[in-house]
């Protein structure tokens, strides 16, 4: 037996005495449990009480000290408009009763403001204990319902782990126990219903029976799930001490629970959803309006949170709240400007804020330079804008903008700063003006090094799940550790503690490798010789392209799909696939693929191909409607409705595409590092009916997949900062080419700020390309075009963040960057010329192996800073001869059905080598510096190795003997991977 001190009952005591125990004006009391009057869903006493301290002529006029119908015409009221608003608006802006209005709250007050902080001290907050809320059934209660004014907020079930009791039962009591056509339970009644035991919170802004979807509310610790010790008491108290503290819950009433309506553009149709915080959104909101109080504007901020964990939501909140953050007793921004690549944000944040009646109206999309002054002008506090669009738009704007100071929000920052972009951003909202008529070039380079930099009177908030080092380097926090300057986002939510809490799904825990096995013969007598690199590359896209090879691939799609996703009905019957692709024309040939053998199976469904639109070689436009048969801006919303099942991409909807349906993910294109968690985080969006995900990968394997997700699955931290040498050694390699000389720079510099004729600076670039085509190799061409391209990159990265200015290099990056495009790329003898005219493929096949779950290790990240950007000399062509090529192309890829593929690998391309390096016979031929007699020696040991392994490889062994293709191939390759050369 469970004692009485440590059972459920004990946790609600603990939880109201806590509550009523943080005192202050308002403060928590506890309620009386006999006040609720189930059928209006209101504790009637305490509803009067506030209206007779704040609002006392209303109580004689409506009766709301009897039991009239004039009484109950107004309760009546009142429930018919928390029904159709929601209880957050009611409580936002009251509601009015014939010719009366009556405020059901009064918000936070400003500062020295005593009238609204009395006001805001008269609100009513009460916790009570065991509420029976059902006017069918009196014997239901809930543990605990949270009310403001007498109106219910909050509802809370709790358990306890000491009994065997989990938020998971408490969940599951909601679930199958709570009817959501009671009063208390309708949609918009309460903001959250919240499933609590000792160790765990859930909430739930709306319940739907069994179909309801608990969110997590953990804070989250080292870097996963879960909640941190509390030395001091249960782990769960941050809930009700400090989340549901009086002012705290101020703050979530008027900044952040909302209900949100959109209506659907072409339909007219209106949906509307209840929004709550998670506590990683409501944390880094708070976290980041506190330090924006306190240090004011000019400081950059790098947010870190997983991809599918609500980053649309938080920048929203973020971004209405920025508008009234005070610094020193003044507004710190005049605007809010939030930069985008994802189109659709805009519409969200809208939504989202709609629902803020203070700040209706402050919001604008802004398109050109005309629209966001005239935005600025106005008053506007938040404007949206693509990236895309944003170099373009900040050209127009007037002198006076840049005296105002700016937050500057940026959603997906790795993809959204480049160095364009910043430097428009820069010149637009920069308190330095463009004086044309009094400039001179000194004056000119100077406001152009300043511009480039991140303003002083702007704050920038960057949001990524992936920040690669220049995100790091740019936005990150800094910090030293051993004399070396590293940085780390200000708040992170990390891909694992996503993961562990289900909010999103692992899209590595179903990862599927598809292998493909083909075979190329020669259709030519004699053996020409290619370049083995360059003729390798062209085989596997020659083999990739054979319209065979896509169809046996998009069969095993459609099939699998099929089988283990349409029938066995994942997502309630919705699931949805994406084929990744490597190319638009790939992804047509798969579309045609993809789409005949649906027509020949009679499948009930179809593809969608999603492509950029481009010119095909008859000049003719080819666009996705033409296949499709809709616009392109369908494509999100048709993907969502039957007989559309399947969307196949060449690039597009690879990033910032939120779609909670995509279950499974069919890739055929290679991805790494950014680019492969991007890409395959696109299957991650939780859905109350998604309980796993799918990825069959036709290009990549498992352990490049995890190299790629490693980095960013807990914080990630730059390991050192990026050296500016880095640019000292780039333009002392570009002097010593001798390509220009400094009064060429200096002549075309001021030419170029005196806004010369375009002529007059092609005439001024020329005399270099001629230095360049003239007087260099190809070699030293590469290495030369290679160092510029460098150093302009480098240079755009670095000139934004360094506390200084350096007039040489501004010059030579203005320079440069007119000169680069100019200068033709060397072209070289392609020795694989040829190679496709010589060859023919043979057999195909694609083979699915094992599910496997790819697994990624705990800690924290550290990524190495910008590398070293020296330019290297072109690689010398390897040349075989072409059977040499297709040995090594067909072992390479898999002609041979190894028993066990991965034990084979591993003896062949780590073990073996290693035994025959260590060969005395072998190590004295290369200790000799003699190439031919190391390769006899080498092989010798190969065969002594091969040997030792008949027993245990027999069928590596046999190969090894019966097949030459393989022999040879693998002496070569064994060659390659041991031969040193003596010192």
């Amino acid at each position: 037996m469970v004692p009485a001190n440590l059972n459920e009952a004990s946790l609600e005591e603990l939880i109201v005495v806590q509550m009523v125990a943080t005192g202050g004006s308002p403060g928590w009391a506890q309620g009386d449990p006999r006040n609720f009057n189930a059928a209006y869903c209101i504790d009637l006493p305490v509803f009067r009480e506030f209206i007779r301290d704040t609002q006392p002529a209303l109580i004689d006029v409506l009766d709301l000290d009897g039991d009239s119908p004039t009484m109950h015409k107004l309760l009546a009221r009142l429930q018919g408009e928390i029904t159709k608003n929601g209880i957050v608006a009611c409580l936002r802006n009251g509601i009015t009763h014939g010719r009366h209005h009556i405020d059901l709250y009064y918000p936070t007050p400003s500062a020295q403001n005593d009238k609204a902080a009395g006001l805001f001290s008269q609100n009513r907050l009460t916790i009570t204990r065991q509420v029976h809320y059902s006017s069918k059934d009196a014997g239901k209660s809930l543990d605990l319902v949270a009310f403001v004014n007498g109106l219910p907020i909050a509802t809370f079930e709790l358990k306890n782990y000491i009994t065997n009791q989990t938020v998971e039962d408490a969940v599951k009591q909601y679930k199958t126990d709570r009817d959501p056509r009671e009063l208390i339970f309708a949609f918009g009644r309460c903001m959250a219903h919240f499933a609590v035991d000792d160790q765990h919170v859930r909430f739930a802004p709306k319940l739907s029976g069994t179909s309801s979807w608990f969110l997590p509310f953990d804070q989250g610790y080292n870097g996963g799930a879960g909640n941190p010790p509390n030395p001091g008491g249960v782990m769960t108290e941050y809930l009700w001490k400090r989340i549901l503290s009086p002012r705290s819950l101020a703050g979530i009433i008027e900044n952040f629970a909302a209900i949100v309506t959109s209506k659907d553009p072409k339909t007219g149709k209106k949906t509307s959803s209840a929004i709550f915080p998670r506590y990683h959104q409501l944390d880094v909101v708070r976290e980041l309006l506190a330090d924006v109080a306190a240090r004011g504007p000019g400081i950059r901020y790098l947010i870190q949170h997983s991809a599918g964990s609500g980053k649309s939501n938080s920048i929203a909140w973020l971004a209405h709240q920025l508008t009234g953050v005070e610094h020193d007793g003044v507004r710190a921004f005049d605007s809010v400007v939030v930069v985008t690549d994802r189109v659709i944000l805009d519409g969200q944040i809208r939504d989202t804020i709609k629902g803020f009646t203070q700040v209706k109206s402050t919001v604008q999309h802004a398109d050109s330079s005309k629209e966001l002054r005239e935005a600025i002008e106005a008053g506007k506090k938040i404007i949206i804008t693509t990236v895309q669009k944003f170099p373009y738009i900040v050209q127009g704007l007037a002198g006076d903008q840049r005296e105002k100071r700016f937050a500057i929000v940026i959603d997906e920052a790795h993809s959204s700063q480049g160095g364009k972009v910043s430097s428009a951003m820069a010149q637009a909202l920069s308190k330095d003006g463009i004086d044309a008529g009094v400039e001179d070039t000194e004056d000119a380079l100077n406001r152009l090094m300043e511009s480039k930099k991140l303003l002083p009177n702007a704050s920038y908030f960057a949001f990524t799940a992936t920040p690669k080092n220049k995100t790091l380097e740019t936005f990150g926090h800094a910090y030293t550790v051993d004399a070396m300057v590293k940085h780390r986002p200000f708040h992170s939510y990390t891909m694992r503690q996503a993961i562990e809490e289900k909010f999103i799904l692992d899209v590595l825990a179903n990862y599927i490798p598809i292998d493909t096995y083909y075979k190329l013969v020669k259709t030519v007598e004699d053996d020409p010789e290619f370049d083995a690199k360059r003729a390798s590359k062209k085989l596997r896209a020659y083999v990739e392209g054979q319209k065979h090879a896509i169809r046996q691939k998009a069969e095993i799609m459609v099939d699998h799909f099929q089988a283990q996703v349409f029938a066995p009905r994942k997502i309630g019957g919705n699931a949805r696939a994406m084929v990744v692709t490597s190319s638009i024309a790939r992804a047509i040939d798969y579309y045609e693929a993809v789409t005949a053998y649906l027509a020949e199976t009679k499948r009930p469904y179809k593809a969608i191909v999603a492509f950029s639109e481009f010119t095909d070689a008859a000049g003719s436009k080819v666009a996705e409607a033409q296949y499709n048969g809709f616009p392109s801006a369908e494509i999100p919303k048709r993907i969502r409705e039957d007989p559309y099942r399947i969307l196949i991409c060449a690039d597009k909807f690879q990033t910032g595409y939120d779609e909670p349906l995509l279950h499974t993910m069919y890739v055929d294109k290679t991805l790494s590092g950014v680019k492969a968690v991007q890409t395959l985080s696109r299957l991650n969006r939780a859905h109350p009916q998604k309980h796993d995900c799918a990825v069959l990968d036709f290009a990549n394997d498992a352990e490049g997949i995890q190299s790629s997700f490693q980095d960013y699955y807990q914080t990630t931290i730059l390991a050192d900062e990026t050296d500016p040498n880095k640019l000292n050694d780039l333009a002392a390699d570009l002097v010593a080419a001798a390509v220009f000389t400094q009064e060429g720079i200096d002549h075309f510099v001021e030419r170029y700020l005196a806004d010369a004729p375009i002529n007059e600076l092609h005439a001024l670039l020329d005399a270099s390309v001629a230095e360049y085509v003239e007087t260099m190799d190809e070699d030293e061409q590469v290495e030369f075009k290679g160092a510029a391209k460098a150093f302009v990159r480098t240079y755009g990265f670095l000139s934004a963040i360094l506390p200084y200015s350096n007039v040489w290099w501004e010059k030579l990056s203005i320079y440069l960057g007119f000169l680069v495009p100019k200068l033709p790329s060397p072209v070289g003898e392609d020795l694989s010329a040829g190679v496709l005219e010589s060859i023919d493929l043979d057999s195909f096949r694609v083979e699915k192996r094992t599910a496997l779950a790819i697994a990624l290790a705990g800690g924290e990240a550290e990524v190495p800073p910008v590398p070293g950007a020296r330019a290297g000399g072109r690689p010398e062509p390897e040349i075989e001869r072409l059977s040499e090529i297709l040995a090594s192309f067909n072992a390479l890829f898999g002609n041979i059905d190894w028993q066990d593929e991965e034990r084979i690998r591993l003896r062949v391309t780590q073990e073996v080598p290693a035994m025959v390096a260590e060969d005395p016979i072998y190590q004295t031929a290369m200790a000799n510096n003699d190439k031919a007699n190391a390769k006899v020696a080498m092989v010798d040991a190969l065969g002594k190795v091969m040997l030792s392994l008949v027993q245990d490889e027999t069928q590596l062994f046999k190969e090894y003997s019966d097949n030459v293709d393989f022999k040879k191939w693998f002496e070569d390759a064994v060659f390659r991977a041991t031969y040193r050369k003596s010192a």
